[in-house]
């Protein structure tokens, strides 16, 4: 029995996973709106009377979140507080039949590229007119920018060709059409996302066009930043570098996930690289640009990882010094590659290993961060909480790297504003400083 009036026409989006699920629910919601809905993102006033989950099937803690949201609604539903609950994203992709089967109250599940279809049940129009258009969730002075679909690389690990399919690059004229678009509404930040940013073109341009699109793309005014996000070593286009170095709206950050080091663990990854490779290579990006901060991402405990590859991946990130760097816990997903191993790290074993990079990782950066007090820098501020004004540098992407704190009762700036920041103090992964005039 109902307890709540409900907005029949309103729609609440809830998103979970990675930064190109919220692109797709941001381009779902501006169709949606171009469609006379109400449409919330991820509302709290539960009055919506239609709900549409974006869920994720990375790795498991991530399924099993996306579950449990699907389960809420769906109880939801049968109380009478919702009147539909559709499902999208990773998850449903990969899994339709078997949620279909053991969460039947949902009222349809539809895969990653099936938005025209959803929208289609939903009695709406997909506009042709409104690509690249779509509504911002994150605060409007930055914005994921996502310039393909899919992947191609063969990683052994990795789900997300079984979810996302091949890979499909968006042309050069659609994406600088959108990045217009979302600068004259007031973006000043581009993170340029991808399963993979270097093979941007290969399909469409039948050459590594990442150079050519960071060109189009700074060339946009309004754009101030323009960052790169998820690189794959193998094949890396160092012209894109070049443009790096050239303009000056391209931050000098690069997110390219590495994964392990050790030769055995890359081969049986199916990386396509090798140890020595990948050192030459950060090696070499960083004389092409040496300002660069490279994040990273590894795997802890793949399958067959041994205590020495693990301590020679200690030794390496000790050696390295990564600006950035984050780890998981190895997730052994069917219909992988390294599925048909054996999963033959403990999940504490795993974890401990993680635990020890991030330690170590956490030295590595208290250590750069001191190197930066009485440094200015240029700071994008994204929010205020508490006491403090929070920014960034062009060296921090959101949400995973590091921030910086101005205190609000003697300095005054804008969120969404740009500001010089003289750095007066530094912890492990916050600094702290006044404006400078």
């Amino acid at each position: 029995m109902k307890t709540k009036t409900l907005k029949k026409n309103k729609v609440n989006v809830v998103t979970l996973g990675c930064s190109k699920n919220i692109v797709d629910s941001e381009v779902l919601m501006g169709q949606l709106k171009a469609n006379n809905f109400d449409v919330e993102h991820e509302s709290t006033t539960d009055d919506a009377s239609i709900v549409i989950i974006n869920t994720c099937g990375f790795i498991d803690n991530a399924k099993q979140e996306s579950i449990d949201t699907i389960i809420r609604y769906s109880n939801a539903k049968k109380a009478g507080l919702v009147d539909k609950v559709y499902v999208t994203g990773c998850l449903s992709e990969r899994y339709k039949p078997d949620l279909e089967k053991e969460i039947p109250n949902v009222d349809a599940y539809f895969g990653t590229r099936e938005l025209p279809r959803l929208l289609k049940t939903l009695k709406a129009d997909y506009k042709h007119e409104l690509v690249g258009e779509r509504l911002l969730t994150t605060p409007h002075h930055y914005s994921y920018f996502k310039i393909s679909e899919g992947c191609d690389r063969p990683c052994s690990f990795c789900a997300i060709p079984l979810m996302r399919g091949t890979h499909i690059s968006k042309p050069i004229e659609e994406l600088v059409k959108e990045a217009k678009h979302l600068a004259k509404n007031g973006t000043k930040e581009l993170m340029l996302i991808a399963q993979d940013l270097t093979y941007y073109g290969l399909d469409i341009y039948k050459k590594r066009n990442l150079s050519e699109l960071l060109k189009n793309l700074s060339d946009v005014e309004g754009i101030e930043w323009i960052r790169l996000h998820y690189a794959f070593p193998s094949g890396f286009p160092m012209d894109a570098l070049d443009v790096m170095n050239e303009r000056k709206n391209i931050c000098n950050y690069l997110d390219m996930p590495l994964q392990h080091i050790t030769d055995n663990m890359l081969k049986s990854m199916r990386r396509g690289t090798t140890k020595q490779k990948t050192i030459d290579l950060v090696n070499k990006m960083r004389d092409k640009v040496p300002r660069i901060t490279i994040r990273t991402t590894l795997i802890a405990g793949y399958p067959g990882e041994t205590v020495k590859d693990h301590q020679e991946m200690l030794e390496w990130v000790e050696q390295t010094r990564f600006d950035r760097l984050g780890i998981f816990s190895y997730s052994h997903e069917e219909n992988t590659h390294a599925y048909l191993l054996k999963d033959n790290v403990p999940a504490k074993t795993k974890q401990a290993r993680a635990e020890a990079v991030m330690a170590l990782q956490q030295g590595i950066s208290f250590d750069l961060n001191q190197q930066k007090i009485g440094k200015t820098y240029k700071v994008l501020f994204d929010k205020k909480e508490g006491d403090y004004f929070i920014g960034r540098t062009e060296f921090d992407s959101p949400e995973v790297d590091n921030e910086v704190l101005v205190k609000a009762d003697t300095n005054f700036v804008r969120v969404g504003d740009f500001a010089n920041v003289k750095i007066i103090s530094a912890e492990d992964y916050d600094l702290y400083g006044d404006l400078s005039l």
